[in-house]
């Protein structure tokens, strides 16, 4: 049974930034190149999981496959917050 009482840690590895980073910022212009709205795509990446939300131009859904969704949401989240680790 779980304790909802505590406050679970999320922990991640700092190296994957700019992993996370990059990942984001080709998949968004590989999006972008074939007219698709990037921000709506990799919405509907991050809720449902499916990796035909993204397009197969440039590899950008194999890269996109290269790291865990949480790990990209957190680079989008730190990067809005604008907080540097």
């Amino acid at each position: 049974m779980t304790d909802n009482n505590n406050t679970m840690m999320f922990k991640y590895d700092a190296d994957e930034d700019n992993k996370a980073k990059k990942i984001l910022n080709d998949v968004y212009e590989a999006l972008s190149q074939k007219g698709y709205d990037p921000v709506r795509q990799l919405v509907g990446y991050f809720i449902s999981g499916d990796p035909t939300y993204i397009t197969n131009h440039n590899n950008a859904r194999s890269i996109i496959s290269r790291i865990e969704r949480d790990e990209l949401l957190m680079e989008l989240v730190r990067e809005y917050l604008q907080i540097k680790e």
